[in-house]
């Protein structure tokens, strides 16, 4: 009754009662006004401001991670339990779980990675890197300049065969670097598949200065993973990638970014030495064919000098795990996204040939699958080991320094 009596008050727009009795009923009087009456609020007044595609591009500005701040704590904290504990299968399912945590914003669609052992006890790989897709600057590396980075004018989607594209051009230049190139166009086909095949020719992306749109066709790398791949314990080569169960992985597929922290030659050639010593590193140069022409060098020179190295042992992802093979089925691209600098491409991983379900992702260390078993160093120390990637042409020996920077490695990405 109450209830119906306040509601009546409000609806005659008067009250039976004083103010001080019904406290929480709104108190109109005749001359008061109605609440549709009431003056309407005031917002505080704001300035707005239009901003055209040149405005973006002036006030853009590139995120860049420093190694500096790569995490560590949560992987701190899971070494420092028991080894029971971090046996338990829970823990498998916290590592997935970190995975799809660390690169939902980057590529929100990838399909989840399971990590599988049926071999021994342990559970997950080694909690000793921070899981990422990116690339984390060292101190003394130059950042990218946004000023200097150019896009394209295209509006909707690129089309490879323009003369106006400036992604197009450029591309074409990089082309042009290799004489037997028969390519004119994108480094994708209209389904985002590399249509380089074994040649590893320079992929130039539209980046963030480019006006075309997301789902333009020169866009594959920066829209993630797409193809369903496993973590998988193999018995004599460690942890290795495989294609998931259901997941047939077609020639020129995108695999991933080979991620980790950017570092100078000579800060690789430091943790280089720690590195085999225990018969274990992640390093590669970015020594890439064409770099030989931006860094003034002649190309026929197979040991020119390479400015930048990736080291993937404190931060990376699952391309860190991907095992050597004499007949690989993937390759290494050098591609551009949002650097201007061409001596700090990303490296990118494709497939050269279909993939079939739970067949091993592999690529060769060396970058060069034609070499001989004769024609590689023969230094025996602890990064030089047996080969088990089981190909009819195995060279017998698989280098781990091919990932150290020793003067005898054999150029990555030729």
């Amino acid at each position: 009754m109450e209830a119906d009596a306040k509601l009546a008050c409000i609806l005659n727009r008067r009250v039976s009662t004083s103010p001080s009795a019904t406290s929480d009923v709104p108190y109109y009087t005749e001359h008061s006004a109605t609440p549709e009456e009431e003056e309407p609020p005031r917002w505080p007044s704001t300035t707005s401001q239009i901003l055209t595609f040149q405005d973006f591009r002036r006030q853009l500005q590139i995120h860049v991670r420093s190694s500096a701040n790569i995490p560590h704590l949560f992987q701190d904290h899971i070494n420092s339990l028991p080894q029971s504990f971090r046996d338990r299968p829970e823990i498998r399912a916290v590592f997935e779980a970190m995975m799809i945590e660390n690169t939902w914003r980057d590529e929100p669609g990838a399909p989840r990675i399971k990590i599988i052992n049926n071999i021994d006890s342990e559970t997950t790989p080694p909690w000793e890197f921070h899981y990422s897709n990116h690339m984390w600057y060292g101190s003394n590396i130059p950042t990218p300049n946004a000023k200097k980075l150019k896009g394209c004018d295209c509006v909707g989607r690129c089309n490879p065969k323009s003369n106006t594209c400036a992604c197009a051009k450029r591309q074409r230049i990089l082309h042009n670097l290799h004489e037997d190139s028969k390519f004119r166009g994108f480094a994708y086909d209209k389904s985002g598949q590399l249509v380089f095949g074994d040649d590893q020719y320079p992929i130039l992306e539209c980046n963030d200065m480019c006006a075309c749109d997301e789902d333009c066709m020169n866009r594959v790398i920066q829209r993630g993973r797409k193809c369903k791949v496993d973590l998988v314990k193999t018995a004599d080569k460690g942890w290795g990638v495989f294609a998931a169960e259901t997941g047939k992985i077609p020639k020129g597929t995108y695999i991933g970014i080979y991620a980790g922290e950017l570092i100078t030659d000579a800060d690789g050639e430091s943790r280089g030495k720690i590195y085999n010593h225990f018969g274990r590193t992640y390093l590669f140069n970015l020594d890439s064919y064409h770099l030989k022409y931006v860094n003034n060098e002649e190309p026929e020179h197979d040991d020119f000098d390479n400015k930048y190295v990736v080291d993937a042992y404190h931060a990376g992802n699952f391309t860190r795990f991907l095992n050597h093979s004499c007949a690989p089925n993937c390759s290494l691209f050098s591609v551009y996204l949002n650097t201007p600098d061409l001596s700090t491409p990303l490296l990118a991983l494709f497939s050269t040939r279909d993939i079939e379900p739970r067949e091993e992702l592999s690529f060769d260390y060396s970058g060069d699958q034609t070499a001989d078993a004769a024609d590689l160093p023969k230094k025996a120390d602890a990064i030089h080991v047996k080969c088990n990637c089981g190909a009819p042409n195995c060279r017998g020996v698989s280098f781990l320094a091919k990932r150290a920077l020793l003067q005898q490695l054999i150029t990555l990405c030729q």
